[in-house]
């Protein structure tokens, strides 16, 4: 039986499940393909806990944690509301075809909109075929303010 619940941050089931199944996709190679660093995994949970913008979607198949969607609140300038990006969805690979990244997806759409957001953002890599399907069965499409400019790349700078 699935179960999607938001992280409590101060449980130690949930903590430990967030970690895991973060580690587990970046150890994938749509993650990186490597582990997460140590001072992550014991960082992590206490500092998104910091941040009220910031939650977490795990989900359970048998009190097993399968599925995860980490979800940072933003803001969008052109349209004066919030936006929700989807920072990481992942779902282990046993369980991968299950409907479970839908499962997710749709909570934090019922998130977003109970917190008045105007849009979903994520990322995706070119090569995520199988997750770039699924996205777009859910409605989202690749971004683009006006066709002649092309669709928006995201880029990054390591500080």
């Amino acid at each position: 039986m699935l179960e999607i619940t938001l992280a409590d941050y101060h449980n130690p089931r949930h903590r430990q499940a967030v970690v895991a199944m973060l580690d587990d996709y970046s150890r994938d190679p749509m993650g990186g393909g490597t582990a997460l660093p140590e001072a992550t995994r014991q960082n992590l949970v206490d500092e998104m806990a910091k941040r009220e913008h910031v939650f977490s979607l795990l989900a359970f198949v048998d009190d097993e944690a399968v599925g995860l969607a980490n979800c940072v609140e933003g803001f969008s300038t052109f349209a004066a509301k919030p936006v929700m990006n989807i920072h990481d969805i992942a779902v282990t690979k046993a369980f991968r075809g299950q409907g479970i990244a839908k499962r997710l997806l749709e909570e934090v759409a019922t998130l977003a909109q109970f917190r008045g957001c105007c849009k979903l953002t994520l990322e995706v890599l070119q090569g995520n075929e199988p997750a770039k399907i699924a996205y777009e069965k859910f409605g989202f499409a690749p971004y683009q303010l006006d066709e002649a400019m092309g669709k928006a790349e995201f880029w990054q700078k390591s500080l």
